[in-house]
């Protein structure tokens, strides 16, 4: 028999469900994005605050979707649409994602880096420290467990960039600018692929899965469904928000900072940053890039792992050998390559998953207003049309930046 669904009941629901919506948000907020949030403060000041605050509606209709998803299968995003369409689709949707994983994994080890080498850790011990504690943490396969490590971890990096932007305090600069030149145009394209990445649609619908699948279990709720997609809109909305008030953060703090072309430097950025914010900026900032990275390595290993055995339609324990062949080439890369040409083309990077996020957005989508797949939880026609208007902007804006 069904119980009653009373607060306090739902305090303890929301307690067990929530995360997967707020974690991929924070993982949103990588060493990558903070990178191009910082090139964008650097060349544009403030001029782009209006863009990235428009980028919070996309980002939460298009992951409400993953998650509703979730919530409505029980099933990740590769594992439904394999089973709806063919493995074949489920692979050409997922591939591209795990090839533009290795990229980002490179960055985000050396983001890590350079955040370790600002408080005195140098390249050459950080990277394999990272790589083996990393290891340790996704051998687990505990998502639970994981995390409870990287949400606390996810509050240092806030209160990191709150820190950061009152030390460097404000400038006059205008929030709202509109410049039609390729240089603009890219700029745009470049916070559009920093804000929602191929990896998060993966990881949102089959975290939120594993976590209804449980709750489902604990409690015994009539309603059980819709409470869960309540919750989670609610989650996915405030990591949207929170997600783009950080990147305006960075942008704010690094406007109107002379550099000399490369934020791959621990000096460079410390000089850049000791210069409007005294002498703790530095490691405030390394703190962000620390925390940035590992919670973005954790949420792109889970999801780009995730997406691969389910496309493939092969056990979940096989995760642990997807991590391996895509993380090591990334480590070897940080090793061997110079900081400087990994960093460099963090922004072509980032334009580049505006493209790889095409197929498996319009198929999301077309899965959202498929009545016999999500049943109860279809997308209305107002929901339906404000998707596909998104995931429209989305392209639209990667298309402009190759013009």
């Amino acid at each position: 028999m069904a119980e009653n669904f009373n607060r306090f009941n739902k305090i303890k629901f929301y307690l067990k469900f929530g995360g997967p919506a707020w974690l991929v948000m924070m993982a949103d907020m990588d060493a990558s994005s903070t990178l191009g949030a910082a090139e964008t403060g650097v060349t544009f000041k403030y001029n782009l605050i209006w863009f990235i605050l428009l980028l919070i509606i996309p980002l939460y209709i298009i992951q409400e979707l993953s998650g509703r998803i979730g919530i409505a299968t029980s099933k990740g995003f590769g594992d439904v649409i394999r089973e709806n369409y063919s493995k074949r689709t489920s692979v050409l949707m997922s591939f591209p994602m795990a090839i533009s994983d290795v990229v980002t994994y490179a960055i985000e080890y050396i983001g890590i880096a350079i955040g370790l080498n600002l408080i005195g850790i140098p390249i050459i011990v950080s990277l394999p420290a990272v790589y083996i504690i990393h290891l340790f943490v996704v051998s687990k396969r505990k998502y639970a467990r994981t995390e409870r490590i990287l949400i606390p971890v996810s509050f240092v990096l806030i209160l990191a960039f709150i820190i950061d932007l009152f030390l460097r305090g404000f400038i006059d600069s205008n929030p709202v600018y509109i410049k039609f030149s390729y240089s603009y145009i890219f700029m745009l394209a470049v916070n559009v692929g920093a804000v929602i990445m191929p990896f998060m649609l993966f990881f949102q619908a089959s975290a939120t899965a594993d976590k209804y699948k449980f709750v489902r279990n604990a409690f015994s709720m009539a309603n059980i469904k819709n409470v869960a997609l309540k919750s989670m809109r609610r989650e996915t909305f405030l990591g949207a928000v929170v997600s783009e008030l950080l990147m305006v953060i960075v942008e704010m703090v690094f406007s109107g900072i002379k550099y000399n072309g490369s934020f791959a430097s621990a000096v460079e950025l410390s000089g850049a940053l000791d210069n409007v914010a005294g002498p703790f900026s530095p490691y405030l900032f390394g703190i962000g890039l620390i925390s940035a990275g590992f919670i973005a390595l954790i949420v792109i290993s889970l999801g780009s792992a995730w997406g691969i055995v389910e496309s493939l339609g092969i056990d979940k324990k096989h995760t642990f050998k997807v991590y391996i062949i895509e993380s090591l080439p990334a480590v070897m890369a940080g090793m061997i390559l110079p900081p400087s040409f990994l960093i460099n083309i963090v922004l072509y990077l980032l334009v580049v998953f505006v493209f790889v996020l095409i197929g498996p957005g319009i198929i999301l989508g077309i899965i959202g207003i498929n009545k016999e797949i999500m049943g109860n939880l279809k997308l209305s026609k107002a929901n339906a049309i404000a998707y596909f208007f998104s995931i429209a902007f989305v392209i639209i804006f990667g298309i402009l930046a190759i013009i």
